[in-house]
């Protein structure tokens, strides 16, 4: 038969079979197809297909089964031609595939159900996803539904290929899965640097991710979160907080896996505290310690505190990690220390030192300043105080004399050099570091030296003996003395002064006597050797010496009383000025009187008494005595050359030495002058008295206290002439005031004469009182000039003549007018003549108007009358005339008198209402003092108002006026008693206001 070439093929299809042939030659008329069990030959399915047609789909066959298919061609003419084939649809893929790692990290494990139909078997292919390499290929029985694929990689992802095998035919099914991870060992966290953690691990292949978390344990802030790939074994974690601790946490992830990992803590390194200082605290004996705080955080600070050269460790405290500072108390003084600061961050540390510091040290005690009795130096010491050193200053009155540094160890110095006699300040100081502690002072004295050149001395003083000595060259805090008889040694005083003395008075002592003194200086407690003088006080003179006149004229008689005091003998000496002879002698020490005989009278003697006692003497004061005068006669008492002067002149008799003239006011008896004049004189001139005084003068002869008197003289001075004369007229009469001032000096009393000027008559005389200053000159005539004349007046004496000239008050004019001519520009003055004398009028016109003075005329002294024009018209006037006599001026009184006005201007009326007329007017010239404006009724000539207005009034409103009626108004202007009317003038007022409206 013909060949079909019958093919099949499933298309990957398990349900169908798709059957292929060739179209035999010469065609076919259909096929038949029949579908059968291999093996049973149980038809299954048949069919057919028209011709032209090459394939046919069997549906719904069993998945991996195998069949037998005939295929019939019928041909032409009936003829058929066969073909049988087998074939088997391709197996179902398995179900419900499923990888499960099962929570292993090195197994897997596939399950699945079987697909629909028949199968030969399976076949199992694992693949590793990231290598793709095929770690598994395995074939199974076809009843076979788990497989367990051990040995794997943890943590990483597999690929399985199940495919179900029938024949030459598979149906495959994949499916990813991975093993579970295995957790990374040996995990380690530790610092990198202050900001960074180092984190290391192992067995980190067993997971596709690392997940790591960074956290900061004292926030509970999650610093960093990091995902890595497969193999990384290390990370380090940058910008951390230094001296923080944190908490690492791993986790390991493959696909959907995450299995927790280990943890681990670490700090980071914290970092040390900068600018750590040490320093003083407020307290004593106490540093505190103070630092930066450095960035980050930290678990507190270990605070060390060293002590001394060898750094002896003395404190070591804790403090919180917020703190800045720590205080150390109680910490010996004087002593060097030094302080690390240590931050302790967990099992971390860093530190910093301070540089030194020093407690502030204590004054060393147990100082001392002691003399050791030497005179320029002094040995200071002390006890050891904890320090560096020592600072001493040596002060003389505060001021630093020397200063001294030392080494600890040193606990004694020596001054050398100093001042004998000074107190010095010795201050000690223990110096640490910078340190200075407050002084220890003590004060002492050197030795002082004794005075130098002392001396005793009575100066004259008979109850004194005064001691000075040079002082030494360095000072002293004063003197001590003892005062002893020479002759006895008896104690008598004790003296003490102070360092600035050089002498010392001693009072009291007994007159004549011989003293001893020793004197040592002293130095705080200290004494110098002792120097001694010796001296004498000065005796006393001898009291109550006198020289006695027994009125015999050739003998005086000496008396006197012993002094206090030791005496050896009196020196008595007489003498005379007039006379070269002098009389010596000498009287045992009772001796208290004596007498002078065969002296010259009328002779000045003088007697001194000298008591002599040991080497020295003294005298009395001198006593003197007069022998007895003879006597004058003829005194003439004349005015001086001047005022004040007297001339006395007299007749000497014999006798006396020289003259005593007194002079004394007459009146009062009282003696105002002594004027000794010596013998050999006989006149003298009395200068400086009081002129125009009476004065008596009376001679005495006088040697000694012994007088004999003249006969008694009366004179005069001179009076001086009055002051400031002055002649003023009387105002209210016809007379002159005479004035003057009183010279100086007395007077009996004043002579006047008033003597008219250009007049040949006999001047008027009139006398005035010693006290009188003013006389009234009446009965004069007005308006004419007087020369006054007048004298002081004492005894027979007048003093020279004092001029002045005056003139009296002219007389007012009398009757004055003014009057006013009927015009509106001119007024009328006149008035009578007054008696007397005048140089000319003046007469001023006055406007009361304006308040001011407009015209003065000046006229001679015969006018009588002046017309006044071109004034101003309506304007008030007052005129006042002035008789003028030199300076003196009389005025009358004030007349006054108006211009009459010009009537006012331009006069209009209008009506503002019914019952009111307005009048408004002009002036002329200066106005008015007044309107009037008199309204009456036009038709009957009634009066129907008068109104009086100011001089500014311009205008004037009429009211109370009828409605529409006419009236007539004129206006007037006044002045004083003169008026000036308008003409008159009509007008209506309105008719009613409310018709008008």
């Amino acid at each position: 038969g013909t060949l079909l070439n019958v093919s099949v093929s499933n298309h990957d299809r398990s349900d169908s079979l798709l059957l292929s042939w060739d179209e035999p030659e010469g065609g076919a008329k259909g096929y038949l197809l029949a579908l059968s069990s291999l093996g049973s030959g149980t038809l299954l399915q048949n069919g057919s297909a028209g011709p032209n047609t090459t394939s046919f789909w069997f549906h719904g066959l069993s998945p991996g089964t195998r069949y037998e298919i005939e295929v019939t061609a019928t041909l032409a003419c009936m003829d058929t031609t066969s073909q049988t084939i087998t074939a088997q649809t391709s197996p179902a893929p398995v179900r419900n595939l499923s990888l499960s790692s099962g929570g292993s990290s090195a197994s897997l494990r596939a399950a699945w159900a079987h697909g629909h139909g028949h199968r030969d078997g399976y076949r199992l292919a694992l693949w590793h996803s990231d290598s793709h390499t095929l770690v598994r290929n395995v074939s199974l029985l076809p009843s076979t539904s788990t497989f367990l694929f051990d040995g794997l990689l943890a943590g990483s992802e597999y690929a399985l290929k199940v495919s179900t095998l029938a024949g030459a035919s598979q149906a495959s099914t994949s499916i990813h899965q991975w093993t579970a991870p295995s957790i990374p060992t040996q995990l380690r966290l530790s610092p990198g640097s202050s900001t960074s953690l180092v984190a290391s691990w192992a067995g980190a292949a067993g997971a596709a991710w690392l997940h790591l978390e960074l956290r900061n344990l004292l926030t509970q802030k999650v610093s960093t979160t990091l995902s890595a790939r497969r193999g990384l074994s290390s990370y380090t974690f940058q910008h951390l907080h230094p001296g923080t601790q944190y908490w690492l946490g791993l986790s390991a992830t493959a696909g959907s896996y995450t299995v927790v990992g280990p943890n681990a803590t670490a700090w980071t390194y914290p970092l040390g505290p900068s600018n750590v200082t040490l320093s003083s605290a407020e307290e004593q004996n106490s540093l505190q310690a103070r630092w930066t705080v450095p960035e980050g955080q930290r678990d507190f600070y270990l605070v060390t505190l060293r002590e001394g050269e060898d750094s002896a460790l003395t404190r070591n405290i804790s403090v919180g990690g917020d703190n800045d500072h720590v205080t150390f108390h109680g910490l010996s003084p004087g002593q060097q220390y030094s302080v690390q600061v240590v931050v302790v961050a967990g099992p971390y540390r860093a530190s910093a030192q301070s540089t030194a510091a020093w407690t502030e040290p204590q004054a060393p005690s147990g100082v001392s300043l002691s003399s050791q009795g030497s005179p320029d130096s002094l040995l200071a010491s002390w006890e050891e105080a904890t320090g560096e050193g020592y600072l001493l200053v040596l002060s003389l009155a505060e001021h630093p004399v020397k200063n001294s540094s030392l080494l600890r160890g040193v606990t004694s110095f020596t001054y050398k050099g100093l001042h004998p006699g000074t107190l010095y300040t010795f201050e000690v100081s223990t110096v640490a570091g910078p340190y200075t502690s407050s002084p220890q002072c003590v004060s002492n004295w050197t030795y002082p030296l004794p005075p130098e050149q002392l001396t005793l001395s009575n100066g004259g003083h008979s109850t004194s003996l005064q001691a000075s000595w040079r002082a030494v060259s360095s000072g002293s805090t004063g003197y001590t003395g003892s005062l002893r008889e020479t002759k006895s040694q008896e104690q008598v005083r004790n003296v003490t002064v102070g360092s600035d003395w050089t002498n010392v008075t001693l009072k009291n002592l007994v007159p004549g006597r011989q003293y001893t003194l020793e004197m040592a200086a002293l130095a705080g407690p200290y004494r110098s050797p002792v120097r001694s003088a010796t001296d004498w006080t000065y005796p006393l003179a001898p009291s109550g010496v006198t020289l006695t006149n027994s009125r015999r004229p050739m003998g005086l008689s000496a008396f006197w009383d012993k002094a206090a005091g030791d005496v050896d003998q009196f020196h008595l000496q007489l003498y005379s000025k007039s006379h070269a002879a002098q009389r010596n002698t000498s009287v045992g020490p009772n001796t208290h009187n004596f007498t002078f005989l065969g002296l010259s009278p009328g002779t000045q003697y003088f007697l001194k008494v000298t008591v002599l006692a040991g080497p020295y003497r003294s005298s009395s004061h001198f006593a003197t005595e007069w022998t007895y005068p003879l006597s004058l006669a003829n005194v003439s008492v004349q005015p001086g050359r001047k005022p004040q002067e007297l001339h006395v002149s007299w007749v000497e008799s014999g006798g006396g030495r020289d003259h005593l003239v007194q002079l004394s006011v007459a009146e009062s008896l009282s003696i105002i002058r002594n004027v000794s004049v010596p013998r050999g004189v006989t006149q003298l001139d009395l200068e400086g008295l009081v002129p125009g005084s009476r004065y008596r003068v009376e001679i005495i002869s006088q040697a000694g206290p012994h007088r004999i008197s003249s006969q008694t003289a009366i004179g005069y001075t001179v009076p001086l002439p009055p002051r400031s004369l002055s002649a003023s007229p009387v105002s209210v009469a016809w007379a002159l005031a005479v004035r003057w001032e009183a010279a100086p000096g007395q007077r009996d009393g004043y002579v006047l004469s008033v003597l008219e000027e250009g007049s040949s008559a006999l001047p008027r005389n009139l006398e005035a009182g010693k006290d009188s200053t003013n006389v009234t000159v009446p009965q004069l005539e007005p308006g004419t000039c007087y020369l006054v004349r007048i004298c002081a007046v004492a005894g027979p004496y007048h003093s020279l003549p004092e001029n002045t000239t005056g003139c009296t008050v002219p007389a007012v004019p009398t009757n004055l007018s003014l009057t006013n001519p009927g015009s509106s520009s001119e007024l009328y003055t006149s008035w009578n003549k007054p008696p007397g004398r005048r140089d000319h009028y003046h007469i001023t016109l006055y406007s009361l108007s304006t308040q001011s003075r407009i015209q003065v005329q000046t006229l001679s002294p015969d006018a009588l009358n002046i017309t006044w024009t071109h004034l101003e018209a309506g304007s008030k006037f007052a005129v006042q005339v002035t008789a003028v006599k030199g300076s003196l001026e009389a005025s009358s009184i004030n007349v006054t008198q108006w211009t009459y006005p010009l009537a006012p201007v331009n006069l209009t009326l209008s009506s503002p209402s019914a019952s009111a007329l307005v009048a408004s007017w002009g002036v002329m010239g200066g106005g008015a003092e007044g309107f009037v404006v008199d309204v009456r009724a036009a038709a009957s000539g009634t009066p129907v108002g008068h109104m009086v207005l100011g001089g500014d009034a311009r205008s004037h409103i009429l009211r109370s006026l009828s409605p529409g009626t006419c009236y007539s108004v004129a206006v007037r202007a006044t002045a004083g008693p003169f008026y000036a009317s308008t003409p008159n003038l009509t007008h209506f007022t309105r008719e009613c206001d409310a018709l008008l409206a």
